[in-house]
C-alpha cells in the first residue's frame, strides 16, 4: 500500500546541508568573481565617499574659523602695540613737558637770584657831581661823606640792592633820609628827599623805589646825597663810588 506522507525529496534539508550550501555558493561567486565586481561595482563604492564628502564642509568651516582666530589674535596684537606705542608716546610728551616746565622754573629762579644779588645806580641816567671825600666849608666835618647825584626834585630815587629799611623819616643836616641795611652788611643813605614811599621794617629790592629827590637838610640846591657805612652811625663812611662799582655799577 502506498504511503500518504510526503516522500524524502521534499524534506526542509538539514541544518548541515544548508550551511554546506551557502558555503559553496559562496565559493562559486568568489571563483566567478561575483564577489569581486560588487566590491568595485560604483553604486557601492560611492557610499563611502558620500560619508566622507559630508566631512569635508566641516573642514573647511574649521580652517575658516581658525583664520578668524588667527586674524582677530593678530589685530589684537596690532592693537595692543599701538596702544602701548601710544601710551610710550605720550609718557614721553609728559617727561619733556616736565622737563621742559622743570627748565624754565629753574631759570625763572635763576634770574631771580641774579635781579636780587643785581646792585643798581639810586638815579637812573643819572652822573656824580659831587665826590666822596671832597672838601669845603659846606660839610661840618669838613669833607663830603658820601657823593652827590644830579637830579631835578621830585626824580624817582631807588634802591641799590636788597635790603632792610632800618630809617626812614627827618635825619637833620641830611633832611629826609632813607637808611637801609643792604644783605651784605653794609648800610646805604639817600638824603635831602622830597618824599619818603618806604617804612621801617620794609624789605626792598634792587631797582625799587623807595623816594623823591629833593632839596630839604642842609643843602645849596635839589639832588640826591648817597652814602654808605659799614655800620648804621655816622662816620664809618666808605666811597660809594667804588662800592657801586665793586658790584657792577657803571657810574
Amino acid at each position: 500500500m502506498a504511503s500518504t506522507c510526503a516522500t524524502g525529496k521534499h524534506r526542509r534539508p538539514s541544518r548541515m546541508k544548508r550551511t554546506t550550501a551557502r558555503a559553496a555558493g559562496i565559493a562559486a561567486l568568489t571563483t566567478t568573481g561575483v564577489i569581486g565586481t560588487v566590491a568595485s561595482s560604483p553604486a557601492l563604492a560611492a557610499a563611502n565617499p558620500a560619508e566622507q564628502t559630508g566631512l569635508i564642509p566641516v573642514v573647511t568651516i574649521g580652517d575658516t574659523v581658525a583664520a578668524q582666530i588667527d586674524g582677530q589674535a593678530a589685530a589684537q596684537k596690532q592693537a595692543a602695540q599701538r596702544e602701548a606705542e601710544r601710551k610710550e608716546a605720550a609718557a614721553q610728551a609728559a617727561a619733556k613737558a616736565k622737563a621742559e616746565r622743570e627748565a624754565r622754573v629753574r631759570a625763572a629762579r635763576a634770574a631771580e637770584r641774579e635781579r636780587l644779588n643785581a646792585f643798581v645806580s639810586p638815579i637812573s641816567g643819572s652822573h656824580i657831581s659831587t665826590g666822596y671825600r671832597s672838601g669845603g666849608s659846606l660839610w661840618s666835618s669838613g669833607s663830603h661823606t658820601g657823593i652827590d647825584f644830579h637830579a631835578a626834585s621830585g626824580t624817582p630815587v631807588r634802591a641799590v640792592g636788597l635790603g632792610t629799611v632800618v630809617e626812614a623819616g627827618w635825619g637833620g643836616a641830611y633832611g629826609n633820609q632813607v637808611v637801609i641795611r643792604m644783605n651784605d652788611g653794609t648800610y646805604t643813605q639817600y638824603g635831602h628827599l622830597s618824599s619818603i614811599g618806604v617804612s621801617v621794617g620794609q624789605k626792598v629790592a634792587p631797582g625799587q623805589q623807595i623816594a623823591l629827590s629833593g632839596a630839604t637838610g642842609n643843602v645849596t640846591g635839589a639832588h640826591l646825597h648817597f652814602e654808605v657805612r659799614t655800620g648804621a652811625e655816622y662816620g664809618s663812611d666808605i666811597d660809594p663810588a667804588a662800592y657801586l662799582r665793586a658790584h657792577g655799577v657803571n657810574i
